[in-house]
């Protein structure tokens, strides 16, 4: 097949704003159409590679499969190798079990069910998990695990059926992720029957340009680069993807690929210098970056600012040239004296029984052994609330709840209608096991979003269509992690106001929630074999830094109280005193990270929290 160096540059198009996208820049919000674009340029070479090595009877699935293993395993098992260290370092126990079966998962090229089912891409904390781009490689490998078998067996029947064959799985897999979208989102996004679409139309655009060349038209090939550049630039993660949304980016790749003849302004603009040396080390550098941007993430435990995501861009480039150079192309060269074909097989396997071990290993490492409060630590605490509670009743969450690409939690402690209602984030959610078990004669439920619950955002409003459809009346909490999510006294209150009246409205008690110290360290910092005072005053805080994380939201929240004629509770006292806010209360850790209770922790809020509130609901 003859090399075409503006298939490099579209790669360059492809990755650039995948790149950008995942560090968080707004203007590519429609970044992550460069994997459609990939999954299209894919497709048209590897079936290029098979029609021709069929036809000229040189085909060989094992030596297929072994182009394959150079191609992609090299550079991806050193990646993954060198996120094992910073992983161990810096994850908490959670997250590195998530880290540990991604390991295994992306051996097998099966990442895709994983992060099916652990979340949506789009969703809050999916940032920082590592391995997360490697969805894409699983779907193409278990696309090209059976395309060749399927190539074989059909062949027989000619070569103009087969293209006709393979039209109607396009056409097949396109109408099952316009469905997919629709009713099962997460598994439309990452699994390979409703992405294979996709793949195909490179492999229609191999057939035709196999046979009637590569054709010059300067008009046809501009605007397929219109319309790539167009989705990266309009998409955002509130298009539903993939779909007959996805058709834009797709055709307009396909455009390129078919019209964009050397001589055309489309060829001549890709085939430029830069973007070609972007493209031939575009897998490196789509390999890097994920691993990059999370850890640096979970490092710091907060939002990078810009200028470290555009540095470490730059370094994911720069770390693509360095892998390109001394792992890529020495592997994917097939030179018996360097790596024979025996010796692939062995370096594959080999690659898949280390990461699984290192999976083995870091699932059933537990971190806390050594840590204050350990037996009660971060990992219990959804797992408990998960075995001990229900989701919510069906019809009491909104259908299109489910399909949220952000993040959407409920559970209930009950049966039936709710008595109580948490309604915000995550730190919604870390008081209900408190509450819960202090209340066992009490229906609470949490529903808990990756955003303020404020009435005015598009996405919430059936979620209060749903509470309007309450029969009797309730209490209803609303909270979240203010220190991060409120921008300003008056962004807070104008939310909270427009929420609090429409649930006055409907009948129901509005009572405000304050919120916990959060922290610089995390409790993996809290060990034994140091002295208690060490302990104490790494893992707690002056009092007076916690009245600076409440100033904007106190204030708002008290105002609130008194213009709506609601209560305000905080919910920070047992773990305050007039000097200090503590991690660490009686040698326990009551904190499963920087900002969120542990069981523990939850209890003890919930305590406090439920001798106040039966004084008050006993005078309503």
């Amino acid at each position: 097949m003859k090399y075409r160096p503006e298939i490099d540059g579209l790669r360059a198009l492809a990755v650039i704003p995948v790149i950008l996208f995942h560090a968080g820049f707004d203007l590519f919000k429609g970044g992550f159409v460069g994997v459609d674009i990939f999954f299209v340029i894919s497709g048209y070479l590897i079936t290029t590679i098979l029609i021709e090595d069929i036809e000229n009877n040189k085909f060989s699935i094992i030596n297929f499969y072994e182009r394959r293993a150079r191609r992609i395993l090299p550079a991806l098992y050193f990646i993954m190798l060198v996120c094992v260290p910073f992983a161990w370092m810096w994850m908490l126990p959670s997250q590195m079990k998530d880290f540990s079966l991604s390991l295994i998962t992306v051996s097998f090229f099966t990442s895709n069910f994983l992060f099916w089912r652990e979340s949506g891409y789009f969703e809050a904390l999916a940032d920082q998990k590592p391995l997360l781009h490697t969805w894409s490689l699983a779907v193409e490998e278990q696309f090209y695990l059976l395309f060749p078998i399927f190539l074989i067996f059909v062949w027989r029947f000619g070569k103009n059926k087969v293209f006709w064959i393979i039209i109607f799985m396009t056409l097949t897999s396109l109408i099952l992720s316009e469905w997919g979208w629709r009713n099962k989102p997460i598994a439309n996004f990452y699994l390979a029957p409703t992405r294979a679409w996709e793949i195909f139309s490179g492999a229609i655009v191999a057939f035709i340009i196999q046979k009637k060349g590569i054709q010059k038209n300067n008009v046809l090939a501009l605007i397929g680069l219109i319309a790539v550049v167009f989705s990266i630039f309009t998409f955002d993660e509130s298009t539903p993807f993939p779909s007959l949304y996805a058709i834009v980016p797709i055709i307009g790749a396909l455009l390129i690929v078919l019209f964009a003849e050397k001589t055309t302004i489309t060829a001549k603009i890709l085939r430029t210098k830069a973007l070609v040396a972007v493209g031939l080390i575009s897998y490196s550098a789509y390999l890097w970056h994920q691993p990059l941007f999370a850890l640096a993430r979970i490092k710091l435990d907060q939002k990078p600012s810009e200028i470290l995501m555009v540095i470490l861009s730059i370094l994911s480039l720069a770390l693509a040239v360095i892998s390109w150079r001394y792992i890529e192309k020495p592997f994917r060269r097939k030179d018996k004296k360097f790596l024979s074909s025996q010796s692939v097989l062995v370096f594959s396997i080999s690659g898949i029984l280390i990461f699984t071990i290192f999976g083995v290993l870091g699932y059933n490492n537990d971190r806390f052994n050594g840590i204050v409060g350990g037996d009660v630590g971060h990992k219990f605490y959804h797992k408990y609330i998960d075995e001990k509670y229900n989701d919510c009743e069906p019809r009491q969450v909104a259908n299109s709840a489910l399909t949220w690409k952000g993040f959407l939690r409920c559970k209930q402690s009950g049966e039936g209608e709710f008595d109580w209602v948490l309604l915000g984030d995550s730190h919604a959610e870390h008081l209900f096991l408190g509450l819960a078990q202090e209340n066992p004669n009490i229906n609470i439920a949490f529903y808990i979003f990756g955003a303020p619950p404020y009435l005015n955002e598009e996405k919430f409003k059936e979620i209060f269509e749903v509470i309007s459809t309450i029969q009797n009346p309730k209490t209803i909490f609303l909270t979240m992690h203010f220190v991060t999510r409120v921008e300003s006294e008056k962004a807070l209150i104008d939310g909270f106001a427009s929420t609090i009246g429409y649930l006055q409205g409907l009948g129901h008690s509005v009572i405000l929630l304050g919120d916990i110290p959060r922290y610089d360290v995390s409790p993996e910092e809290c060990k034994y074999g140091e002295s208690v005072e060490q302990v104490i005053q790494k893992c707690s805080m002056t009092f007076s830094n916690f009245q600076q994380q409440t100033q904007i939201y106190e204030s708002a929240l008290r105002k609130l109280s008194s213009s709506f004629g609601i209560h305000f509770l905080s919910v920070h006292q047992p773990l305050c005193n007039k000097e200090r806010c503590n991690m660490i209360l009686n040698e326990k850790i009551l904190y499963r990270d920087n900002h969120h209770l542990n069981i523990p922790g939850s209890i003890l809020i919930g305590k406090m929290l439920s001798n106040q509130l039966n004084k008050i609901l006993s005078n309503y």
